[in-house]
């Protein structure tokens, strides 16, 4: 009886300390993705408010503060100031420039996003334009701003959630982001008395994030989206650098964590970010741009998404050119296939 009881108590005991490794094990699996997930999505801590007023109203915005503990070669080769430095600047200068009118709404996760609006004299149409990854209104953007400025467009510069002076902890790669485009869109066509047309242009995870936006239903007023250099999905996009820049080309255990993560703490799941549905979806013309050289996201991202666009498109690849360096290395052909683009989608379908 006395070693019955000595067994049973011996196997309490394997059982307790499978069920803890069982637990520690899990812990460990689950939270060797949190690094990951941080550094990918997360803006930093916050700069000391600051007030704004505008229309009467006093508006708290904030400014990520986030520490960069390293570079990678291919951020840096990719960036347009390789290589196209000053035009880069000039184009940075052009924006900061302009006495630009300080826009707020609130997403519908109660986030206070930014824009900076500039009126064209005698407005043609409207452009939406939508930064990429952890950019400003007044970065890459610029390059074509003042271009899109003289040729009569009103401009409404967005601070993407979490970067500029828009509120957000996470960056969650179009898929909340592609929400508050809607809530612009809205926003624009108040201002939009002559019923002008509006356009969506995104560069990087801006091009996504307009491609995302086309899944919607949308006001008439939309007539058009420019997908500058846009990749297919986060986990696409992380598949591609884990293989491309690391030779890590088995990564699907580390993605299942990092969506985990998504979920739990972004409040989005990685699959919002696929383009799929949005593309079948989508009735819009749409404008594709990529340089052939882009080592940051793939060329086969847009050739994919210009594949499942369903509407009318057409599709302007670069030689030579890197990561949103179309318009740097070859301006002429860029802003052509804008003015074409124009031209074509101004005036309603019949």
């Amino acid at each position: 009886m006395i070693e019955m009881s000595g067994q049973s108590g011996k196997k309490k005991k394997i059982i307790k300390r499978a069920a803890a490794a069982l637990v520690l094990g899990g812990g460990f699996y689950i939270a060797s993705g949190w690094p990951f997930f941080q550094y990918i999505t997360y803006v930093g801590k916050k700069k000391p408010e600051k007030k704004k007023k505008t229309d009467g109203e006093v508006h708290e915005t904030q400014t990520a503060n986030r520490k960069k503990w390293f570079a990678l070669n291919h951020t840096t080769i990719n960036h347009p100031r390789h290589g196209y430095e000053e035009e880069y600047e000039r184009g940075k200068a052009w924006c900061k420039a302009q006495k630009v009118q300080d826009w707020y709404i609130r997403s519908m996760d109660k986030k206070l996003l930014h824009a900076s609006y500039l009126p064209a004299e005698k407005p043609e149409r409207f452009i939406i334009m939508c930064h990429g990854y952890r950019g400003t209104w007044y970065g890459s953007m610029g390059h074509m701003a003042q271009f899109l400025h003289e040729n009569h467009c009103s401009l409404l510069m967005i601070d993407q959630r979490g970067c500029g002076e828009s509120q957000g902890k996470y960056i969650t790669f179009g898929a909340k982001e592609q929400l508050d485009v809607t809530l612009w869109v809205d926003r624009l066509n108040e201002e939009n008395k002559s019923g002008l047309p509006i356009y969506l242009y995104g560069q990087s995870m801006g091009a996504t994030t307009v491609l995302l936006t086309a899944g919607h239903a949308l006001p008439k007023e939309v007539h058009g989206i420019i997908a500058d250099c846009g990749f297919h999905s986060m986990k696409q996009q992380l598949r591609d650098i884990a293989s491309g820049w690391f030779h890590l080309h088995r990564i699907e255990l580390l993605l299942r964590r990092v969506d985990l993560f998504c979920r739990v703490l972004g409040g989005f799941a990685m699959k919002e970010t696929d383009t799929t549905l949005a593309l079948r979806m989508n009735r819009l013309p749409v404008l594709f741009f990529h340089g052939q050289e882009d080592t940051y996201v793939w060329p086969e991202n847009t050739l994919r998404n210009y594949e499942l666009c369903r509407a009318e498109k057409e599709l302007v690849l670069v030689p030579n050119a890197r990561h949103l360096c179309s318009s740097y290395v070859a301006p002429e052909l860029f802003k052509s296939k804008l003015t074409e683009f124009f031209g074509k989608y101004d005036k309603p379908s019949a």
